[in-house]
């Protein structure tokens, strides 16, 4: 397919970029307390301009220490002291021919109550302290305690346009902001778009999103005020209004302002229609904006309340919504920016030759694949590794934030990582590595990379191991592409996979390899205790081995493999319960996950048992006992489905593993993980390797 529009100069403001694709903001967390850009941040940034990326937006920029910091590692333009560093940033983005805006930021209420007032405090003691020493007492000492705190409601207030309900995902109180402080935080917004220009930058962009503090006095459901910035319309967006009039009046008119706007909070879609606002307030809102005469509008929906409708789970439709993009570019003639859920080149070329969109808004796909664009232009389509929105970036960097870690990418190892290079000292030398997993077929590009001579080993048809029973559970097709871009980026790097043949040492030998690597994945756990005729493992399940219509079931596990296969069999016309032993369903699943598919399981009218330890199978169902109270309960079904983890195949590890110069067992052979878990061992191994 030719892109001819995707690759299309266009302009925003007076500023010209050289194709129509843009980076979304995402917070990685390679910042530091004085929010200055590190080497890392740049490298980072730097690397998806080189990638063919027409703009770069940053990351959530704060404007404001005492009451916006939104994390430790954050950018920000709140000082002069700034300044240098995204002057610096600025420099090596252009130098790829690339623009770059800064996103300004405050999250208002859906702050974390930790950040509170924390953030001069830190940049005062981190200077001050011996090296690295304050990063210790803060991550390890400082930050457990806060949390402690938080949790009982001592630390301070969130601020927000009036005091309302927690959100959703901070759980922080909060209190209504006061005039003065409106104006003080208005004048930090202009300030720091001053900043922005006086670094060299192109352009802003005011994030009035997502449940952050502009958006919350757009939103009846978190702006209550009764003065003149409450009530109406008008009322409610006269602190954007005066943010950019602040703006315009210290940066001028030729110095581009794009607003992120939600356009529908979506609560509609989370059964709680009435709350927020929908698509035809924000169509008006989109009206409002060009009048007051912003260069652009990055359209985007939903807030930290329904977290998914603006973050999707890989069971979302890609393009699902947008129909909010196609809406409000009916309805103004400024260019309007739009993410969408777009994966794939051919995706966003038809939604700008639709007129669905002006420009495409890639976040998670640039963290995927930084040279996303580059490929789509040179026709290496194939060759992009496409997100497959399992949320491990986002996840990552919100578990990292307090523990001093960035962000990671399941099918990116290279994430905060760009400043390195592999060493290309293979030699051809020869390389076996048995299993097309994610963990094999990762190891497998980047020894190829390295210039060794790698043959992969894989038992199958087809390459994938486990991602080809994680694609099977309803909308999960996308984990199939996981496995095919792995494959592909591996053969194109020069390693060769044969399929269907099953590795022995006498196979190895064969290839007479100085480096062995065991990538045979792991298999379900099945206790013998539990062995019947009616019990089978979620792998039966999964692969097809096992058929279960208009049966009773009794899922046992309610991790995320374990709820998954309840969907599936929920589909397939099955009465489903599910038994943990755990206090709460899907103990550590991360809670979009959780989000996305209980609802689904609910309407299904499955049921959830927990404290619910099993402990017999007999032919009429199973026997569990209370994890508190050691009561026995008798449970009816035709089925069980043992969803109990799994356990590594490391047999030929353990056979081969004296027999040659270096031999490595990584991934799910080695430790059940992830798929980030798989692609890292990879990682870690091929760069050990001398």
């Amino acid at each position: 397919m030719e892109y001819k529009m995707l690759f299309s100069p266009f302009k925003i403001g007076n500023v010209e970029l050289k194709n129509r694709i843009v980076m979304s903001p995402m917070l990685m967390g390679f910042g530091q307390f004085n929010g200055n850009a590190t080497e890392k941040m740049m490298d980072y940034y730097e690397e998806r301009a080189k990638g063919g990326t027409g703009l770069i937006i940053t990351e959530i920029t704060r404007v404001d220490d005492l009451t916006g910091a939104s994390s430790f590692g954050q950018l920000a333009v709140s000082k002069d002291r700034n300044i240098a560093s995204v002057s610096e940033l600025a420099g090596r983005i252009h130098k790829h021919g690339a623009k770059l805006f800064v996103q300004l930021h405050h999250p208002g209420r859906q702050n974390v109550s930790l950040m509170m007032n924390t953030v001069p405090i830190s940049v005062l003691c981190d200077k001050i302290m011996p090296k690295n020493s304050y990063s210790r007492l803060l991550y390890g000492t400082i930050v457990p305690l806060g949390k402690k705190l938080v949790e009982k409601d001592l630390f301070f207030k969130t601020v927000s346009p009036s005091k309302c309900q927690k959100s959703k995902f901070a759980q922080s109180k909060n209190r209504a902001l006061s005039k003065s402080e409106i104006h003080k935080i208005v004048a930090e917004f202009g300030d720091a778009a001053l900043r922005v220009k006086q670094a060299g930058c192109d352009g802003v962009e005011l994030h009035a999103s997502h449940g952050y503090l502009i958006q919350q006095f757009l939103s009846p459901e978190t702006n209550q005020r009764t003065d003149e910035y409450g009530g109406n319309l008008e009322n409610r967006m006269r602190f954007l209004f005066e943010i950019i009039d602040d703006v315009r009046a210290k940066c001028g008119n030729d110095f581009p302002l794009v607003v992120r706007l939600t356009v529908d909070e979506m609560y509609d879609r989370i059964g709680e229609s009435g709350r927020g606002y929908g698509l035809s307030e924000g169509v008006k809102m989109a009206k409002l904006l060009e009048k007051k005469g912003i260069d652009a509008i990055d359209v985007s929906s939903g807030c930290y309340d329904t977290f998914n409708y603006w973050l999707e789970p890989t069971s979302f439709e890609c393009g699902w919504r947008k129909n909010l993009a196609e809406e409000i570019k009916k309805a103004v003639d400024i260019p309007v920016i739009a993410a969408n859920l777009i994966r794939t080149p051919e995706q966003a070329e038809k939604q700008l030759r639709y007129g669905i969109q002006d420009l495409v808004s890639l976040g998670r796909p640039h963290i995927a694949d930084p040279h996303w664009s580059n490929k789509a232009y040179e026709h290496r389509e194939n060759e992009i590794k496409r997100c497959i929105c399992c949320l491990y970036c986002f996840e990552s960097m919100m578990n990292g934030a307090y523990v001093g870690d960035n962000g990671h990418c399941s099918v990116n190892p290279f994430v905060g990582r760009e400043g390195q290079t592999l060493c290309e000292n293979g030699g051809g030398r020869n390389v076996v590595i048995v299993g097309a997993g994610a963990a094999g077929l990762t190891a497998a590009e980047l020894l190829a990379k390295r210039k060794f001579s790698v043959t992969v080993l894989e038992m199958e048809k087809l390459a994938g191991g486990q991602l080809n029973l994680a694609d099977k559970p309803p909308h999960k097709e996308k984990m199939r592409w996981c496995a095919e871009d792995l494959a592909t980026n591996a053969e194109k790097a020069g390693a060769q996979i044969i399929y269907g043949v099953t590795a022995t040492k006498q196979v190895i030998d064969s290839f007479s390899p100085e480096i062995v690597i065991i990538a045979a994945g792991a298999q379900a756990i099945m206790p013998k205790v539990f062995e019947a005729e009616n019990c089978v493992t979620v792998t039966q399940i999964l692969d097809g081995s096992v058929q279960a219509e208009n049966k009773r079931v009794c899922v046992v596990g309610s991790g995320m493999t374990g709820l998954e296969t309840a969907e599936l069999l929920c589909e397939n016309g099955n009465s489903v319960f599910v038994i943990e032993m755990a206090d709460e369903i899907a103990p550590g699943a991360w809670f979009q996950q959780l989000d996305d598919i209980i609802p689904k399981l609910k309407s299904r009218k499955t049921k959830f048992y927990t404290c619910s330890k099993l402990v017999e199978i007999n032919k009429n169902g199973i026997i569990t006992e209370n994890t508190k109270t050691g009561e026995r309960i008798e449970r009816e079904c035709d089925l069980v489905v043992l969803s109990l983890g799994v356990h590594p195949n490391n047999l030929l590890y353990e056979e081969i593993k004296n027999y040659y110069p270096q031999v490595y067992n990584i991934g799910d052979c080695a430790k059940a993980g992830r798929i980030h878990d798989a692609v890292e061992s990879a990682y870690q191994t091929v760069i050990s390797i001398k």
